[in-house]
């Protein structure tokens, strides 16, 4: 686990910090409370990893489906609407989790039992209005 507090001013250095001690995960779970920070760190991040869709928080949808430059499908999620988890399924969020794309995922705390075994958490603290703390963990059979 390794944490960094940050100046939103550094969202774009931070965005390639978590990129970088990503690796090779692809399943990205980010935890926050509302208003700290979560969609505005996606977009940067989604900046960062050339896509070519304008990235926003999919509330209404559940799932929004981006590509990069290259062709690649980035799904991120926002499940803060889900009612049951159950509904998650409805949307066929297994075939996302196990597709081999990204996928970004906030609330998942609504999740339950379907988060995957293996994902990055991204955890962001509100500290002031100008910085947050962001701690990064790797989850593996969690």
């Amino acid at each position: 686990m390794i944490s960094r507090v940050y100046e939103l001013k550094d969202l774009e250095e931070i965005a390639q910090w978590l990129i970088e001690e990503a690796s090779e995960e692809k399943i990205w779970v980010f935890q926050g409370e509302m208003g700290a920070g979560k969609t505005t760190l996606i977009r940067m991040i989604a900046d960062k990893m050339g896509l070519v869709d304008e990235v926003s928080s999919p509330t209404f949808s559940l799932v929004n489906h981006y590509e990069t430059q290259t062709g690649e499908s980035i799904y991120h999620f926002d499940f803060y609407r889900l009612e049951d988890p159950d509904e998650a399924l409805d949307i066929g969020i297994e075939e996302y989790f196990y597709s081999g794309n990204y996928c970004w995922i906030e609330w998942p705390e609504k999740l339950g039992a379907y988060i995957p075994e293996h994902f990055l958490h991204v955890k962001i603290e509100y500290q002031s209005p100008s910085s947050r703390k962001i701690t990064l963990e790797h989850f593996q059979d969690a």
